[in-house]
């Protein structure tokens, strides 16, 4: 029986330790915060539940299939709710449009709003559809071990398919042309931490994810998933430490070996796999000696990801005209991303996006669990800085009809800063690293380390990318990379 240890319990260590365990393996989660999850994380405040964390779920096979696999039932730990209608966009004059993963009740939407957009509904969502075909055969359920991995045939035919060279923005003015339509569907560079008018036109197959599979709800809060995980990794015999940090992974001849505890005790490993961030993860636990292929120079070049700037609002009186996903659109989208990537300040005019789960499941909190996220750029705020934007975000909700401070019963606020210490996150990055440059797009950091033998990486920042399926995904190929190289 080989021993793994797994340092940080996110969906990605859970899902790789759940594929190990029960294929035999000893597995040990090493989880440096108090729940299971990472950023899928519960907070409850006097009777308010909020789902810290992914608020929006795709593709619940994924999760589904990491328990049913390992010769679990998944619904036994969590239950998907497909939200039809899932999100209501709101416009800066006032005009609202629905997405909803019915095509019909769609280009009915789009209509009267942007009648070019309804003709050429039924083939955006043909396009989308295929780049998402084209990249789960090619990229998604793969780990890249080495350069020869890339020069696949089977691969170049598949990456010169999927638009690489052309801009999300540009995409899907092929089949849109209102403004604030185009804000909707250029929303999803978002989910990848990226800047539609620079990501790659290939990440807009996460509209196949929404608009033709659905959005999910997990009956209870999305953080049922990580919970899961967790209980089901448990009765499978994997051994978790929550609160504990590691200090250092062990290398001796090039090779992961084990790891050593902040407090100074070591555990060895016969393979050691991190799941988090893989900059501050690298930088922090490996000796720069020991990683020649990843000094501290380069770790440094790297361009973060968007992060957030985060209200979770309680507030007593139930909001009804807010739906489980509501966003307040800025009237100028593009510039927002300019002040995020280019002037590294705050949105003087953000756009602002809002979880309410109580609108489906009102008996899961007290109140409305108003879960406020407006896009930021990975910096540090004073406490100054920090409640005036606040302020700010209220004051503009009010202004569109949602009384927040009047009915405000509890709050806490995550600053990227907050986001950078609670999860170790490369300057307070969501995603870890932006998806601009090709190399970041295409060809993250591997899953498996270039430099030390039975090291391996799990998580957004690596292959295949950011989201909740994705990183979830990352676990698995991992952990198949390892069984197929131990039946060897």
């Amino acid at each position: 029986m080989k021993d793994i240890i797994i340092i940080g319990g996110g969906l990605g260590g859970l899902s790789a330790a759940i594929s190990l365990q029960s294929k035999g393996y000893n597995v040990t989660i090493v989880e440096e915060n108090l729940h299971p999850g990472g950023k899928m994380m519960p907070v409850e405040i006097d009777g308010y539940f909020f789902d810290f964390g992914p608020n929006t779920i795709t593709m619940p096979h994924v999760f589904q299939s990491v328990i049913n696999d390992a010769g679990g039932d998944s619904s036994r730990y969590f239950e998907f709710e497909r939200l039809v209608k899932h999100t209501k966009n709101v416009f800066p004059d006032g005009s609202v449009l629905y997405q909803t993963a019915d095509s019909e009740d769609m280009i009915n939407e789009l209509g009267g709003i942007d009648p070019y957009g309804a003709v050429h509904y039924r083939e955006y969502l043909k396009e989308v559809e295929k780049l998402y075909s084209l990249a789960e055969r090619g990229f998604l359920y793969r780990v890249f071990g080495s350069w020869r991995d890339y020069l696949s045939p089977v691969l170049s035919y598949h990456f010169m398919k999927v638009r690489p060279f052309e801009k999300m923005d540009h995409f899907h003015r092929r089949f849109f042309q209102d403004e604030n339509v185009l804000k909707v569907f250029n929303r999803y560079a978002t989910y990848i931490g990226s800047s539609p008018y620079e990501c790659p036109a290939t990440f807009s197959l996460i509209g196949h994810l929404e608009m033709n599979e659905g959005v999910y709800y997990t009956k209870g809060g999305n953080t049922k998933i990580a919970q899961g995980f967790y209980q089901f990794f448990k009765e499978l015999g994997g051994q978790v430490h929550l609160g504990k940090r590691i200090k250092e992974i062990v290398v001796k001849e090039k090779r992961a070996v084990g790891v050593i505890f902040q407090h100074g005790e070591m555990q060895s490993a016969d393979d050691v796999i991190v799941n988090g961030d893989f900059i501050t993860a690298t930088k922090h636990l490996v000796n720069e000696k020991d990683r020649p292929s990843h000094p501290d120079r380069k770790l440094d070049t790297y361009e973060p990801s968007i992060s957030a700037f985060v209200i979770l609002a309680g507030v007593r009186t139930f909001q009804d005209s807010i739906h489980h996903h509501q966003v307040y659109f800025t009237e100028d989208y593009q510039k927002e991303f300019t002040e995020i990537f280019s002037d590294k300040t705050l949105p003087s005019d953000p756009t602002i996006y809002i979880s309410h789960s109580a609108a489906t499941d009102p008996t899961l909190t007290k109140g409305s669990n108003l879960f406020i996220l407006i896009n930021a750029p990975a910096i540090t705020l004073t406490d100054d800085q920090t409640q005036s934007y606040k302020e700010k975000i209220y004051h503009k909700l009010e202004e569109k009809g949602i009384p927040i401070r009047e009915s405000l019963e509890v709050e806490k606020i995550y600053t990227p800063d907050t986001i950078k210490h609670k999860f170790s996150a490369y300057k307070g990055s969501l995603y870890g690293l932006a998806s601009h440059r090709m190399t970041e797009a295409f060809l993250r950091p591997s899953n498996v380390s270039k430099d030390i033998e039975h090291l391996f990486y799990v998580g957004g920042t690596t292959h295949p990318g950011g989201g909740s399926p994705m990183v979830t995904i990352s676990g698995r190929n991992v952990a198949n990379y390892i069984l197929n190289r131990d039946k060897g």
